[in-house]
């Protein structure tokens, strides 16, 4: 296993610290959360330019790379939805597309195919990073800041509708991604 799949699989097991980080009761949990976050969004960038630039890329990174950022991903939004953050038909449209493009992946395989990340897929993520590190901005200052004259009133409410905007639009170029998807690979399945 080369270097930048050794990445990709590390994004996948830095999810799993990321979800302690998030949940622990410790008072910097919030900070080592976003702070795992960061380093594992990073992975991603890291995984494909030293890919590129190595001359590593695989079939193996072009299949992982996709489902190492659909789990840390997804982790991320369904423990929004557990928080009450995000409503939950947001992460559903998410989770579809992905079931959806994941289905073609396979069915590219069955053919002889592979489906490579396409640049709305990549679009599409560095939306939902975006959307994600937000979300844990906002947390990081509602702890910080909860209680003070600050935070309360209206920078509250504010933050959270502009969390609703930020997934509104995440959720959008999701369904642009997945659909340009079906398009550049309808051969597949006609």
């Amino acid at each position: 296993m080369n270097i930048a799949n050794k990445l990709t699989v590390s994004r996948i097991l830095l999810t799993f610290v990321f979800m302690f980080f998030l949940f622990t009761h410790w008072p910097y949990g919030k900070v080592c959360a976003f702070l795992t976050f960061v380093l594992a969004s990073y992975t991603d960038y890291l995984d494909g330019r030293i890919a590129k630039s190595r001359g590593l890329v695989s079939d193996f990174g072009k299949f992982m790379d996709p489902i190492a950022d659909k789990v840390l991903l997804l982790a991320a939004f369904l423990a929004f939805v557990e928080m009450g953050l995000i409503p939950a038909w947001m992460v559903v449209i998410i989770i579809l597309r992905e079931f959806i493009v994941t289905g073609l992946r396979i069915l590219g395989i069955v053919k002889g195919h592979i489906v490579a990340a396409s640049r709305a897929g990549k679009h599409k993520t560095v939306s939902r990073m975006a959307a994600v590190s937000f979300i844990l901005i906002y947390l990081l200052l509602k702890q910080y800041l909860a209680g003070s004259s600050l935070w309360a009133g209206k920078m509250d409410i504010s933050l959270q509708r502009a969390i609703y905007v930020v997934m509104l639009i995440t959720v959008s170029l999701s369904i642009i991604s997945g659909a340009s998807y079906l398009i550049k690979n309808r051969r597949l399945f006609t």
